[in-house]
């Protein structure tokens, strides 16, 4: 019974360690971009959006979380803090912030495939 319990508990550790790999090595899709437009409105975490800061809106993740953005066409990468909702366009996975987008050398395309990785 012992062995049958140490068994169990090596088989959940592994699949804990495996999920967190996975989640390392981030999330694949479109990108886009929020300025002017927006600056200075009150953004779902109830602060006011500034296009000059680093933050961006992601559907699920935590007000706060600190990701990693990567332009996966010129490998560019910049850290933003989430905090607002979106992106609401099917198909893009983050919006970031004018000068996060400028960081990785998106503004002019407006979409851009990205890689996205959760900082811890």
């Amino acid at each position: 019974m012992r062995l049958y319990f140490l068994f169990a508990a090596l088989v959940l550790l592994s699949a804990c360690s495996s999920q967190r790999t996975s989640q390392d090595a981030g999330v694949s899709g479109q990108a886009s971009w929020y300025g002017a437009k927006h600056h200075g409105r009150k953004t779902a975490s109830g602060e006011r959006f500034n296009q000059n800061a680093l933050t961006a809106a992601h559907r699920t993740l935590p007000f706060g979380t600190q990701v990693k953005v990567t332009n996966t066409l010129n490998n560019k990468s910049v850290t933003v803090r989430i905090n607002d909702r979106g992106p609401y366009s099917k198909g893009r996975i983050i919006d970031l912030s004018r000068a996060a987008a400028a960081k990785i050398d998106m503004i002019k395309q407006g979409v851009a495939p990205v890689r996205v990785q959760v900082q811890y």
